[in-house]
């Protein structure tokens, strides 16, 4: 079983988001020790983001891309087949003024992928990707779950995975963290506490 690990954060160690997305990791990683795990850290090697210059490089012949093309379409297919080749995928994903981290936004730029990843048909468009397990590890400094000031972020990505066809989704939260020291902790707490006893209760 292959997972994709992403981290977006800009944070480091200080970061609520990564420890989290780790942790989940850790705990399938115990559950399943023959988990092959693929890190990508979006904001150590972050993905440029999707452009003129991106469209230009898949339109163009193999052939006749000179060297700027052929980087970016390199970057796209890895990126891509990097994604396509995983059973599960563990997303950090901190809430950045109302959204998500613009690297996160840049990776799924790369990876929602017409006749890949979705297609489109006669009936609407349908998602690809309903084989894949998704854990979506949510943080914030505030209280945005079920609010408007959550639509470009936790509802967002639930809209996109909803797209590509993912409909195994979990979300582990832990948000107000900026709210004092004590509702961080309980925040964190609480997160670990489903990632130890509920998350993989049925893997």
């Amino acid at each position: 079983m292959k997972l994709l690990h992403i981290d977006s954060s800009i944070l480091g160690d200080n970061s609520a988001s990564r420890q989290l997305s780790r942790e989940v990791v850790e705990a399938w990683k115990a559950s399943n020790p023959s988990l092959e795990v693929v890190y990508r850290d979006l904001a150590a090697d972050a993905i440029a983001h999707f452009s003129a210059a991106t469209l230009v490089a898949a339109g163009t012949p193999e052939d006749m891309r000179d060297a700027a093309q052929a980087f970016e379409a390199k970057l796209s297919a890895e990126t891509l087949e990097e994604f396509l080749a995983a059973d599960a995928v563990v997303i950090g994903a901190p809430m950045y003024n109302f959204t998500v981290p613009t690297q996160l936004k840049a990776w799924i730029d790369r990876v929602a992928v017409a006749g890949k990843t979705f297609r489109y048909t006669e009936a609407g468009p349908e998602g690809l990707c309903g084989d894949k397990k998704v854990v979506l590890v949510s943080t914030a400094g505030g209280l945005h779950a079920g609010q408007p000031t959550g639509a470009g972020h936790e509802d967002f990505l639930k809209v996109f995975l909803g797209f590509i066809g993912v409909t195994d989704l979990e979300i582990v939260r832990a948000h107000g963290l900026a709210y004092g020291p004590e509702h961080r902790s309980q925040a964190i707490d609480a997160a670990q506490a489903q990632i130890a006893n509920e998350l993989f209760a049925a893997a």
